[in-house]
């Protein structure tokens, strides 16, 4: 697996749900303290290095909410 570059949070979408926080296997998502605009705790990239950009968080977002994008491959060199 390759490493994400960045996770998007949508918190204009998210629903509060928490489903992609307690799916990561990594634990790179925590949730916030704080209530967003729509009165939900919205989760928040808490360990980007951890990622492997499994895509899972992405996968149980019923909300399309979260995208994970990956880094560039680095050419092997002979």
């Amino acid at each position: 697996m390759g490493r994400a570059k960045a996770i998007y949070v949508e918190e204009k979408y998210c629903t509060g749900c928490q489903l992609c926080v307690e799916f990561c296997p990594k634990k790179v998502l925590a949730v916030s303290k704080e209530l967003n605009a729509k009165g939900v705790y919205v989760p928040f990239v808490a360990d980007l290095e951890a990622c492997t950009a499994c895509g899972i968080c992405e996968l149980y977002c019923g909300a399309f909410a979260i995208a994970v994008e990956q880094k560039e491959k680095e050419a092997v060199r002979g």
